[in-house]
């Protein structure tokens, strides 16, 4: 086979692959388009089933009602209860985490000054300079 044979043969692998890919698609979209007609399912009374349905939902909710209340108060004194059981272990994680944070910075901060440390250096210089001008210019008017 030469380069050409299978240059073919892979696009019409391809072409083959993107097909039926394709026919696959369109059949999952005709399922899904499927229309149902609510008025024969419901014998004409669409209105009275809907509610019936939402009847029956807001009486499975009321009588819920307690113990989803329930729920969620012992849910916050739980909270409420880590929170302070683990206050100090936080506390300290924090004050742990900020120091190596600080630790982190100020070793960054002495490598970069270190790289960089002639442009700095330089910059300072500039800015030295430019604010002595200033403040002679500013003095002698």
């Amino acid at each position: 086979m030469n380069l050409e044979e299978l240059k073919q043969l892979r696009e019409n692998k391809f072409k083959a692959y993107k097909e039926k890919k394709r026919k696959y698609y369109l059949k999952n979209k005709i399922k899904k388009r499927k229309i149902f007609d609510y008025e024969d399912e419901f014998n004409g009374d669409f209105d009275a089933k809907i509610k019936e349905i939402v009847k029956a939902q807001k009486g499975h909710i009321d009588s819920r009602r307690q113990i989803i209340i329930e729920k969620i108060n012992t849910y916050r004194d739980r909270k409420k209860e880590y929170y302070e059981e683990n206050k100090n272990k936080r506390l300290e994680y924090d004050k742990k985490y900020r120091e190596e944070k600080k630790e982190k910075l100020k070793q960054y901060r002495r490598e970069y000054y270190q790289k960089n440390k002639e442009k700095i250096l330089a910059k300072q210089r500039e800015r030295r300079k430019s604010n002595k001008e200033k403040n002679n210019a500013w003095k002698w008017k």
